[in-house]
């Protein structure tokens, strides 16, 4: 079985105006985040609308246009590339939607699932902030809307989810044992750095910001407390492989040294990550056979899932199965990246 755990959804009815104005007026426009309603360019060869977000004004960091909301499309591509299953999430708004969107969403989201039960999933869309109305949302997807996980965002606001204030969420999904999908932002809270030039504010800023969000979750003791916690983030958890040995010194072997680190805590910080977190290639062609093949043996195949963010790019989808059974790992890594470890992890039966 293949899965695809990073299949990007938009409610059928997103571009009507009463549901579309309503999510726009969620997000900070007082805050810098520009929002603008454009044609898409005629390069396409589309004649539909795209929503734009930027920050700072005139530098895009998230395009949505209508084939993220085409039920047939979304279909139709994952027979093309060959994929079983997929879950369903909405990669955006839920970093600023209110209580009553995210009930209006998830709703949206289980007639999606309903329709094409034997090949879509979703997962729960809750503000993070655990107040007895969120949780009541929770229970609500988990035991009547058949969520197969929670997603949340990378920080809200300012804050990461080590957070004290997202503890009483975070209790609760840990009581589920369900995964948690940790969809990057748009930028890092220091955004300031890479916002320039285009590829360092949409691919390298989101990597930033995952790597930050996965850091502290280790270094934060909460797993400590929530055993039953799963983070799947995606861009490759902000490429953890390569930092993986790095955020965890060892001590010196050099008895004369002056130890700066704090390897006592590295043990039990790489049990965790062994355990608790696990890196959504998110779309497999961009990162290249190399990084992949390396991601795979410092973290384990187990730890690493497909997912293609499709519609961004066709190709990532379309060419991403392949693109994985075309590396240099074994038959078995190769299955348990395509499908084995979401199956494993979101219970899904063959």
């Amino acid at each position: 079985m293949i899965v695809d755990i990073n299949l990007h959804w938009y409610p059928d009815d997103f571009w009507e105006e009463s549901f579309f104005n309503e999510c726009i007026r969620c997000i900070p426009r007082a805050y810098g985040e520009q929002v603008e309603l454009l044609d898409l360019p005629k390069s396409t060869g589309m004649t539909t609308k795209q929503l734009v977000i930027s920050r700072p004004k005139g530098y895009v960091n998230l395009n949505i246009d209508q084939k993220a909301s085409d039920p047939v499309g979304r279909i139709n591509a994952l027979n093309a590339a060959r994929v079983d299953k997929a879950i369903v999430r909405w990669p955006i708004f839920p970093e600023w939607l209110s209580l009553d969107l995210c009930k209006r969403a998830n709703d949206a989201m289980y007639k999606t699932v309903q329709e094409f039960p034997d090949r879509l999933m979703g997962i729960a869309i809750v503000p993070p902030w655990g107040d007895k109305e969120c949780l009541a949302e929770l229970d609500r997807c988990m035991t009547k809307l058949g969520c197969v996980g929670v997603e949340l965002e990378c920080h809200y606001g300012e804050l990461y989810l080590d957070a004290e204030e997202f503890r009483p969420m975070l209790s609760k999904i840990n009581e589920y044992n369900v995964p948690i999908i940790v969809h990057h932002t748009a930028l890092p809270v220091s955004w300031q750095t890479v916002y320039d030039y285009t590829n360092l504010r949409r691919l390298v800023g989101r990597c930033i910001d995952q790597l930050t969000s996965v850091s502290r979750i280790l270094y934060s003791g909460m797993l400590d407390e929530f055993t039953n916690l799963k983070f799947i983030h995606t861009m490759m958890a902000g490429g953890l492989f390569a930092f993986a040995d790095l955020i965890t010194p060892k001590k010196s072997t050099i008895p004369t040294d002056l130890e700066r680190f704090d390897p006592a805590a590295s043990a039990k910080v790489k049990e965790q990550m062994k355990k608790h977190i696990f890196s959504d290639i998110s779309h497999a062609p961009p990162w290249g056979e190399a990084q992949l093949e390396c991601a795979v043996k410092v973290l384990g195949a187990e730890n690493v899932i497909f997912g293609s963010s499709y519609p961004l790019r066709s190709e990532w989808l379309l060419k991403g199965v392949e693109f994985i059974e075309n590396l240099e790992i074994s038959d078995e890594a190769k299955a348990l990246i395509l499908g084995g470890n979401a199956q494993r992890l979101f219970n899904i039966k063959d």
